[in-house]
C-alpha cells in the first residue's frame, strides 16, 4: 500500500539530517502556533496564500528564494569545512552524506534559491515599470509560484524521509540510472525539478505575454526600462529551454521507472545525449539568472549617478545579443568529450564572442558614472563590487572558452572558482543590490544603511578570501567533488577558504540584524513619497508600497525615462499635473487554485518517488479537478470603486506636493 516507503526511510543513524529536520519541524510548528494564536490565518489566506496580485507573488517568490539560499549556504559551509578537516582524515561527514550535500547545494542554489529570487524581482517590477495593473494571466501566475514552492518542499522532505541524489547537481547517466543509484535520491531530484520547472515555464510565458501585449500608452519597446528588457530576454530563454529540461528529465525518469534506455550505453542509448541536452538548458540558465541582474545594475547605476543610462540602445542590443548567443555555447562544458577540433572551435569562438555583449554593458555602466553625481548608497556599493568581481570571473571564463586551456583546467577547482565568480559576483550581488534598492518600494520603509555596508564589505571580502584559494588549488591539480584530501600541500589554501566562509557568515548575520532593526524602527525609516532614491522609472511614481491596483490612472509615457520626465515637468511648472477623473477599476479575484494545485502536485511527486501508485493517481485526478472547478467560476473580476481609487491617489499626490514645496524652497532639482 505504501510502495517502497517504510520506517527505514528515516535516517535514524545519521544525526546531522535528523537533528536538522527536528529543528526545522520545531520552527515550523512554532510559526504555525504563533499565526494561530495571533489569529493571522484569515489575513494570510486572503492577502497572501490565495492572492493573484503580482506584487504579493513577487514577494513570496523572494521569500522562498531567501529561505532556500540559507539552506544552500548551510550546505556550502559543510562542504568547505569537511574538505578542510578531511586532509588525510575521515572528516565529520560520511561519503554518502557528503555526496547528497554536494548535489543539494548546487540544485538548491540555482533552481530553488537564485531562480525564485530572480522571478520574484521580475514579477514585482515588470508590471510597475510597464505602467500596467497586473500580469497577463494573474491566476496562472499564482499556480507558477506554488508549483515552484512544491518542488522546493520535495527537496527538503528528502532531508528527513529517504535521501537526496548523490550524482552532482546535474544527474549524469549512467550514475543516475537505477543500476548505480537504486535508491530514491535521484527520484526526489527528478520530480522536484520537473514540478518546479513547469512553474518556472508558466511564469516565463506570463511575463513574455505581459511585456509584448500589456504596455501602458506611449510605452514603446525602446522606452521600456532596461530591467524590463532583461526580464523579457530572460523569460524568452525560459520559454525556449525549460521544455528541453523537462523533456530530458522525463526521458531519464522513463529510464528509471519503466526500463527504457534513452541513456543506457549498453542497451542502445547514449549518455552523451543527456549531457548535450542538459547543457542545452544549463548554459542558457546562467543567462536566465544573470540578465535580470544586469537589468538591476542598469537601474541602480543610472539612479545613483543622477543621469540617464549611457548607450541605452546599445544596452538593449547587447541584451538581445546575449539572449541569442547563449543558446550556442553549451558544448564548452564538455570540450573533453572528444567532439573533434571543428566542433570545439565553433563553441570556443561562440563562448568568447558572448563576452562582447557583457563588455558593452560594463563600459556603458562605467560611462554612466562618468560625469555623474555618484552617490555611494548601499545598492551602489553592491553594484561597484559586482563590476570588479564579475570582470575577473568573465576573464577566467574567456580563458576556459579556449579548448586547450579548458583541457588543462577541466573538472578542477579552477572551474568551481570561475563559476562562483560569475554567479555570486553577478547574480547574488545583483539580487542583494536590488533588495536594498526596491525594499522601500515593496514595504514602505528603508533599510539601515550602516548595517547594509557592513554586510556588503563582509560579502565582498569573504567572497575573495573564499574563492581565490580555489583558483590556486585548481591550477595545482585539485579536482572537484573530493570528499577527502590526500595531498597535505593543499591544506593551507583550504584553511584560508574556510576563513572566507566565516567572513561570509558574518555578512549574513549583518543582513539579518539590518532587517530586524529596520523592521523595529520602520516608522523612523518610513518612505512617504514613494521615491526615496530619486528614481527614473514608473515604479517610483506609485506610493510605497503600491496599492493593489498599482496606478489610479494609466500613465501616458512621453520619453525613455517616463517618471523622470514627469518630475522635471512638475518642478519646472512648480505644480503636479492636474488631478485626473477617477473611474472604477476591474481587478482579478483571488483564487486558491495555486495552493490547491501545488498541494496535490507535492502529493503526486511524493507518491511517484515512493511508488505509491494509488496515491499518485488520486492526486493527479484531484489536481485536474481543481482546474475544472476554477474554469467553471462565474466571477473572475471585482470592481474597485472610484472613491477608493481616488482616496489612494490623493494621499500619494499630497506627499508629492509636500516634496515639491520642499524642493522649491531649497531650489533643488531631482
Amino acid at each position: 500500500m505504501f510502495g517502497k516507503l517504510d520506517l527505514s526511510a528515516v535516517p535514524l543513524s545519521e544525526p546531522i539530517p535528523l537533528i536538522t529536520s527536528a529543528v526545522v519541524i520545531l520552527i515550523g510548528l512554532g510559526v504555525v502556533a504563533l499565526i494561530t494564536v495571533r489569529g493571522w490565518w484569515p489575513y494570510l489566506w486572503h492577502d497572501w496564500i490565495t492572492s493573484v496580485d503580482h506584487k504579493r507573488i513577487g514577494i513570496m517568490y523572494c521569500t522562498l528564494g531567501l529561505v532556500m539560499l540559507i539552506r544552500g549556504f548551510a550546505d556550502a559551509i559543510m562542504m568547505r569545512t569537511q574538505q578542510a578537516v578531511a586532509i588525510n582524515a575521515e572528516g565529520y561527514l560520511p561519503p554518502e552524506h557528503y555526496n547528497q550535500i554536494f548535489t543539494a547545494h548546487g540544485t538548491i542554489m540555482i533552481l530553488f534559491g537564485a531562480m525564485p529570487l530572480v522571478l520574484g524581482f521580475i514579477n514585482y517590477l515588470v508590471p510597475l515599470q510597464l505602467g500596467v495593473r497586473d500580469v497577463a494571466f494573474p491566476t496562472f501566475n499564482s499556480v507558477g509560484f506554488w508549483l515552484t514552492a512544491s518542488g522546493a518542499l520535495l527537496v527538503n522532505i528528502s532531508l528527513l524521509i529517504g535521501e537526496f541524489a548523490r550524482t552532482g547537481w546535474l544527474p549524469y547517466p549512467p550514475l543516475s540510472e537505477t543500476t548505480y543509484s537504486p535508491g530514491v535520491g535521484v527520484d526526489y531530484y527528478l520530480w522536484a525539478v520537473q514540478i518546479s520547472g513547469i512553474g518556472t515555464l508558466i511564469t516565463g510565458i506570463n511575463i513574455v505575454t505581459t511585456v509584448l501585449k500589456m504596455r501602458c500608452p506611449g510605452m514603446s519597446y525602446l522606452r521600456m526600462p532596461v530591467f524590463t528588457w532583461t526580464a523579457l530576454a530572460s523569460c524568452l530563454l525560459i520559454v525556449a529551454v525549460f521544455p528541453v529540461l523537462t523533456a530530458t528529465l522525463a526521458m531519464l525518469t522513463l529510464d528509471r521507472y519503466v526500463g527504457w534506455h534513452y541513456f543506457t550505453n549498453t542497451a542502445g542509448g547514449n549518455p552523451m545525449m543527456f549531457v548535450n541536452l542538459i547543457w542545452a538548458w544549463g548554459h542558457p540558465e546562467v543567462y536566465i539568472l544573470i540578465l535580470p541582474a544586469f537589468g538591476i545594475f542598469s537601474e541602480i547605476f543610472s539612479t545613483f549617478s543622477g543621469k540617464p543610462l549611457f548607450g541605452y540602445r546599445s544596452m538593449v542590443a547587447a541584451t538581445l545579443f546575449i539572449c541569442v548567443v547563449s543558446m550556442l555555447v553549451w558544448l564548452h562544458h564538455f570540450f573533453t568529450m572528444g567532439a573533434g577540433a571543428a566542433v570545439n572551435t565553433f563553441f570556443g569562438i561562440s563562448s568568447s564572442i558572448i563576452a562582447v555583449g557583457t563588455g558593452v554593458k560594463i563600459y556603458n555602466w562605467i560611462f554612466t558614472m562618468y560625469g555623474g553625481r555618484v552617490r555611494f548608497e548601499v545598492p551602489m556599493l553592491w553594484s561597484m563590487g559586482f563590476i570588479f568581481t564579475f570582470i575577473i570571473g568573465g576573464l577566467t571564463g574567456v580563458l576556459l572558452a579556449i579548448p586547450p586551456a579548458d583541457f588543462v583546467t577541466h573538472n578542477s577547482m579552477f572551474l568551481v572558482a570561475h563559476f562562483h565568480n560569475v554567479i555570486v559576483g553577478g547574480v547574488v550581488f545583483g539580487l542583494f543590490a536590488g533588495a536594498e534598492f526596491w525594499f522601500p518600494k515593496a514595504f514602505g520603509f528603508r533599510l539601515y544603511a550602516g548595517w547594509g555596508k557592513v554586510a556588503f564589505w563582509c560579502a565582498f571580502l569573504g567572497f575573495w578570501v573564499t574563492f581565490t584559494p580555489l583558483y590556486i588549488l585548481g591550477l595545482e591539480g585539485m579536482t572537484r567533488r573530493l570528499q577527502h584530501i590526500n595531498v597535505p600541500e593543499w591544506g593551507p589554501w583550504l584553511y584560508v577558504s574556510v576563513i572566507g566562509v566565516a567572513i561570509l557568515v558574518v555578512g549574513v548575520i549583518a543582513q539579518v540584524v539590518q532587517l530586524v532593526l529596520s523592521i523595529r524602527d520602520r516608522e523612523l525609516l518610513r518612505d512617504v513619497t514613494g521615491d526615496p532614491w530619486d528614481g527614473r522609472s514608473l515604479e517610483w511614481a506609485t506610493p510605497s508600497p503600491p496599492p493593489f491596483f498599482n496606478f489610479a490612472v494609466m500613465p501616458n509615457v512621453e520619453g525613455e525615462e517616463a517618471y523622470w520626465g514627469i518630475k522635471l515637468r512638475a518642478i519646472e511648472t512648480q505644480q503636479l499635473a492636474p488631478e485626473p477623473k477617477y473611474a472604477p477599476i476591474e481587478m482579478p479575484v483571488h483564487s486558491p487554485v495555486g495552493i490547491y494545485t501545488a498541494f496535490f502536485a507535492t502529493v503526486f511527486g511524493f507518491a511517484m518517488i515512493w511508488y505509491i501508485w494509488w496515491l499518485a493517481i488520486v492526486a493527479l485526478i484531484a489536481a485536474f479537478a481543481g482546474f475544472v472547478v476554477f474554469a467553471w467560476r462565474d466571477v473572475h473580476e471585482f470592481e474597485v470603486p472610484a472613491e477608493e481609487v481616488a482616496r489612494a491617489e490623493r494621499a500619494r499626490r499630497a506627499a508629492r506636493e509636500a516634496l515639491l514645496r520642499r524642493l522649491s524652497e531649497e531650489g533643488a532639482l531631482p
